[in-house]
């Protein structure tokens, strides 16, 4: 970088309150790293808590050319705020305010670093329903949601972070804020600015403020549990289930290692010879509600399903979803390393992308886990391996290229929902073509010349 990293925090203390910059070791550790095994030392830590902040580190990041890499709560599952290249990690958790609340209008409007599982419970306190729900709902922030344009379990019938983002408030790398959007449903006033910067992983701009849509709580709902004694049962009732007329508002599946590792975990009583169970909800009013749940059934049992139940109360639907928002830790406890993965593909390829992904399990002889949200095509195979074992690694690497390519010539790709990060961006060739890439290149040197935000991610130069 052209400024010695030794001044960089004194620079940015002239810049922001002193109190908000750090330094040493210990901090930058802190910021070095997020859900993946990825880790890289920023040079110093800009804790900003406004517009202003932000477009103040930024108009000095591109004066000297020094890197900026935003940052939520650093939960994230693709390096996508690994510093890599050094600079200063732009924290933003700390803007945490929900500013507004229209429930005329059903809208909101909030700051990056608000917690999403919090910003869900606010809102339904008000009689309303924000669907995103990422499995680490309870830790991670609306900013992180939409730079990576976050999923969820309810994906297959609401959608993504992408459909509920209709403003933003983004800081550029000129240190320019500017405001897109806002609160109209209908907007076509020249190009949809909004959602360019959605799922742009930071190195487009920084969100600073996002106006959000919101949902009429659904009036009724049902968690129903089916248990298969074959994956490719369970796989095939999925396709069924999404055929059959009912869009459901989850459709999750968990193969018999997910099964295990999660009984090892929590012993909540699941049954461990089962090949896999899906966990399905559906919502809306109650007439339907009871209509849907009991073609769901039919579906299921047409599809050979050995048991179905449906939660009696409240307990025992979180009982259901404890488990399947369990599976990352538990399956993180069964072997010294996890590499997960995120892949997406047409609904109606799932029975085929389970059965490759065994396929190439049984080939490179590795355990592989499938999960995921298999109602609307995402699926988490997550290899269990030891990364100090490089002769296991080496086929790690190979059976993740294996996985890849079967899920693109299924008419998938590489991510539903974690984005490309560094983890991923190796692989990019096989899903976007050069033009593609090139367009991209374009887009991003329009908007960061001197390429300061989040440099090196999603594609290699």
């Amino acid at each position: 970088m052209a400024i010695a990293t030794r001044s960089l925090g004194a620079d940015l203390r002239r810049l922001l309150p002193p109190h908000q910059v750090f330094d040493g070791i210990e901090d930058r550790t802190l910021y070095a790293y997020d859900g993946t095994s990825l880790k890289a030392l920023p040079d110093a830590i800009a804790q900003v808590r406004s517009a202003a902040e932000v477009a103040a580190v930024l108009r000095f990041a591109s004066d000297h050319a020094v890197p900026v890499v935003p940052r939520g709560a650093g939960t994230g599952l693709s390096g996508g705020s690994v510093p890599a290249q050094g600079g200063i990690a732009l924290v933003l958790a700390g803007m945490r305010s929900i500013k507004e609340i229209d429930t005329s209008s059903m809208m909101a409007v909030v700051e990056p670093g608000v917690i999403t599982g919090v910003f869900q419970k606010t809102v339904e306190e008000a009689g309303l329903f924000y669907p995103p729900d990422p499995a680490s709902l309870n830790y991670c922030t609306l900013g992180g949601n939409i730079a990576e344009n976050a999923g969820g379990p309810h994906g297959v019938k609401y959608g993504v972070t992408k459909d509920y983002v209709l403003g933003l408030e983004v800081v550029v790398p000129s240190g320019d804020v500017l405001r897109l959007g806002g609160k109209q449903i209908k907007n076509v006033t020249g190009y949809n600015l909004v959602q360019l910067f959605v799922g742009s992983e930071g190195t487009l701009g920084v969100i600073t403020e996002a106006t959000l849509r919101l949902l009429p709580r659904p009036p009724a709902k049902k968690t129903m549990l089916a248990i298969f004694d074959r994956l490719d049962d369970a796989a095939t009732a999925v396709a069924g289930i999404m055929a059959g007329g009912v869009t459901p508002a989850t459709l999750e599946i968990m193969d018999q290692k997910s099964i295990n590792c999660v009984e090892d975990y929590l012993k909540l009583g699941l049954p461990r010879d089962a090949e896999a169970i899906l966990l399905i909800e559906v919502d809306g009013m109650p007439a339907a509600v009871e209509a849907e749940a009991e073609v769901i059934d039919r579906i299921c049992r047409e599809k050979g399903v050995r048991s179905f139940q449906t939660a009696k109360d409240t307990k025992e639907e979180d009982a259901l979803w404890k488990a399947r928002r369990s599976i990352s830790p538990a399956i993180s406890a069964a072997r010294p390393s996890k590499i997960g993965e995120d892949i997406s593909v047409p609904r109606s390829a799932i029975p085929a992308m389970v059965r490759e992904i065994q396929r190439i399990a049984k080939e490179y002889d590795l355990p592989i886990v499938i999960f995921g949200h298999a109602g609307d095509g995402n699926l988490h195979p997550n290899i269990l391996t030891d990364r100090r074992d490089h002769k296991e690694m080496e086929r790690v690497e190979r059976a993740i290229a294996a996985i890849f390519e079967a899920s693109v010539k299924l008419g998938g790709t590489l991510s539903g929902e974690h984005g490309i990060g560094l983890s991923k961006q190796s692989y990019m060739g096989l899903a976007v073509s050069n033009q593609t890439v090139k367009l991209m290149a374009d887009i991003k040197r329009a908007l960061d010349p001197k390429n300061i935000l989040n440099p090196g991610k999603i594609w290699r130069a």
